[in-house]
């Protein structure tokens, strides 16, 4: 009986291991559907998010909420297409990190309450991605065929 369930777990799991560029790809799609309003907002009212930066005492105000927008927006394209998703990993987890500290932290764990669950859900998949990649079902997929060669 337990040779029987452990051949059923072992080629369970063989098969889900085919399965696993697929949240790999929902992941990518989420979060660039996550950054897409932010990113939109900002841009749409530049001058206003800059005064909120300032507001909150960031140094260089424009700079910064210039490169947060532009972070955001280029997320939105690149994790969307999957390509460079490792390196625009990285800039994402510091709008994360500085979102958090800055404007949610104070206002607990709770998303209904403007808490940093949201934000911290965002930076454990941009680790996911960071850590291992697309998935095949990605431009970054198509160029590390076509470097091989």
């Amino acid at each position: 009986m337990m040779k029987m369930i452990l051949q059923y777990y072992y080629s369970t799991t063989r098969m889900l291991e085919k399965l696993r560029d697929i949240p790999l790809l929902l992941i990518r799609l989420v979060l660039a559907y996550g950054f897409y309003g932010p990113a939109k907002m900002k841009w749409s009212d530049m001058s206003s998010i800059v005064e909120w930066f300032r507001g909150m005492g960031f140094p260089a105000p424009a700079l910064n909420a210039y490169l947060a927008a532009s972070t955001e927006a280029a997320g939105v394209v690149l994790l969307t297409l999957g390509l460079g998703t490792r390196i625009i990993s990285i800039p994402l987890m510091i709008v994360m990190l500085v979102a958090i500290k800055t404007v949610h932290w104070s206002n607990g764990f709770e998303a209904g309450n403007n808490g940093f669950e949201i934000p911290l859900y965002y930076l454990i998949m941009l680790l996911v991605l960071l850590i291992n990649g697309a998935g095949k079902f990605s431009l970054d997929r198509v160029v590390d065929i076509r470097c091989r060669k």
